[in-house]
């Protein structure tokens, strides 16, 4: 669990049904470093798990076996472009149209093409899928009726036997962490999370509340998760290394155009003037024959909305 900046070893485990379209699709990609688990209904919030612990997947009956997993990072509510914008094939479908049909098809509605549902995202890392000889019987107490899922608790005999059974599996499948002579609970260790590519984007449009902190911006088609260090430069998907940005501020961040200082000021830089004649509107000529002035952000010497 996450406290603090650091991962407590989990003590709830949650076992949800799983689509068999999406578990197929994704075990034949290996190495995923995340992925996006999807509710298709867009209308109930996940609160089951905290952060490190483990949501498995568990296949509709007849299989009924648990195949899989990941370790919870995130939730939140996207549109459905915006999920698959963030996550890609992680969402478990080879293309966005397809991924619109098999939603479409849970959520028995009409397709419009022109319209940008929303659907639940349980975003999880460190995903493994287990080959067909090393599925695990879901548990004897997993009803039939069972829609979402179901919390175990794992200080309880019977549920650490199936998390050991799991921990074995993914070290049989050779993936990291799954070492099952670690204790289970105790004193939390300094292990942090990797956050994925679409993780990374999300976390940070959340963690600013869907405002671009420059601008204040709030429509969410035109804002992105910006690196304060480029990735390319040895940035990392970590939040303090986040910044949401409109897509126009971002292209010019990135470009070296805008800046932000140390007291979360943002200049903005004398090239966009000298080499594209971007300037405040003259005093009685209309903004809109001048074009968008970067300088007006900075000379409003706005504060940086600091998440």
């Amino acid at each position: 669990m996450f406290r603090g900046g650091l991962i407590f070893r989990p003590v709830r485990a949650f076992v949800a049904v799983t689509d068999q379209d999406w578990y197929d699709y994704l075990r034949a990609h290996p190495d995923l470093d995340e992925v996006n688990f999807w509710q298709p209904g867009g209308a109930q919030e996940f609160h089951a798990l905290g952060r490190g612990e483990p949501f498995l997947f568990k296949l509709k009956f007849p299989n009924n076996a648990i195949v899989g997993g990941g370790f919870f990072s995130h939730f939140s509510f996207l549109p459905v472009s915006l999920a698959w914008a963030a996550f890609g094939e992680k969402n478990g479908a080879p293309s966005f149209s397809n991924m619109r049909e098999r939603i479409e098809r849970l959520r028995r509605s009409t397709p419009n093409a022109h319209e940008d549902y929303t659907i639940g995202c349980v975003i999880l890392y460190d995903p493994f899928f287990l080959d067909r000889p090393n599925w695990i019987p879901a548990p004897a107490d997993f009803h039939p009726n069972i829609v979402r899922g179901k919390i175990y608790d794992l200080t309880q005999p019977s549920a650490k036997e199936l998390w050991d059974q799991v921990l074995g599996q993914r070290a049989i499948q050779d993936h990291a962490g799954a070492d099952s002579q670690e204790p289970m609970y105790g004193d939390p260790t300094t292990l942090r999370p990797r956050l994925g590519q679409g993780a990374f984007r999300v976390l940070v449009t959340d963690l600013y509340e869907r405002r671009c902190a420059v601008t204040r911006e709030k429509a969410l088609p035109v804002l992105e998760a910006a690196h304060i260090k480029p990735v390319s430069e040895g940035g990392t998907h970590d939040l303090p290394n986040g910044l949401l940005l409109r897509s126009d501020v971002h292209t010019l961040f990135d470009a070296g155009y805008v800046t932000i200082t140390p007291r979360y000021l943002v200049r903005v830089s004398r090239k966009l003037k000298e080499e594209f004649d971007n300037v405040i509107a003259p005093t009685g000529r209309p903004p809109s024959l001048c074009g968008r002035s970067y300088f007006d952000i900075a000379l409003k010497e706005d504060m940086l909305c600091q998440a």
